[in-house]
């Protein structure tokens, strides 16, 4: 594949989502935060928890539910779920695949902005082999006041790396993730390829306001490249 930089390139940075996105790990995810949810006495399912949470933080989860609750989870609470996913990302977690063939046929800077927190990162990027690939540009929600659908985040991995909003271009898996793009002002492809998108996953996505959406990896590069070649994109974020 040939790589996508370009001297008028619009873009300075692409900004990955992790979870769903560089690794396939939202069914696993979702698994593991509704068995310890039930556990604690919230009957929830893995396939609620992904309507409801997905591409959302632990923590804004877990208020939403202590409100619905009407008391407090376990102060180790999120020590559980994560001993759980990090237990099943051992024997079970896979990249998503042709990622490393994206990435590598993509000459522009790259981060990670994901909602998970930075051991839960560390965990998953380390397990596929792509750490090396962003370290050490990866930016937890912990590092932010709000996480996604808000757009602080997105802001923040801008931010540290020193490209404006406008020119930032994100990719993500998540409703929430769309949105908070939205919201930061930044052009987002939705990606529908992993194992947990359910059919019609892309149509919500574009409908979030995603101006492309996709199933496979390799059709990331060029896609970067068919939004370079659209006079104005930048500024008006229209759809392909």
């Amino acid at each position: 594949m040939k790589k996508t930089r370009r001297d008028k390139d619009p873009f300075d940075l692409v900004i990955f989502d992790c979870d769903g996105v560089l690794v396939d790990s939202e069914v696993i995810s979702c698994a593991a935060h509704a068995e310890t949810l039930t556990r604690h006495g919230y009957k929830i399912t893995a396939d609620q928890v992904f309507d409801r949470f997905l591409g959302r933080s632990m923590r804004q989860a877990s208020l939403e539910v202590e409100a619905e609750m009407g008391r407090s989870l376990p102060d180790d609470f999120h020590a559980q779920v994560y001993a759980e996913i990090f237990r099943l990302f051992a024997v079970s977690l896979q990249a998503t695949p042709h990622v490393d063939e994206a990435l590598a046929a993509i000459a522009l800077p790259v981060c990670v902005a994901s909602s998970g927190p930075p051991e839960k990162i560390s965990a998953s990027l380390n397990r596929v082999g792509l750490w090396d690939r962003f370290a050490p540009h990866i930016f937890s929600a912990v590092q932010v006041r709000n996480g996604k659908p808000a757009p602080d985040l997105f802001l923040f991995a801008a931010a540290q790396m020193q490209a404006a909003p406008a020119r930032c271009l994100v990719i993500e898996d998540s409703l929430a993730g769309i949105a908070a793009a939205v919201a930061a002002g930044m052009p987002v492809l939705g990606f529908y390829g992993g194992s947990h998108c359910r059919p019609g996953h892309g149509d919500r996505l574009r409908a979030a306001g995603a101006v492309a959406v996709f199933a496979d990896m390799r059709q990331l590069p060029d896609l970067i490249a068919r939004i370079g070649q659209k006079p104005g994109f930048v500024a008006g974020f229209s759809a392909l």
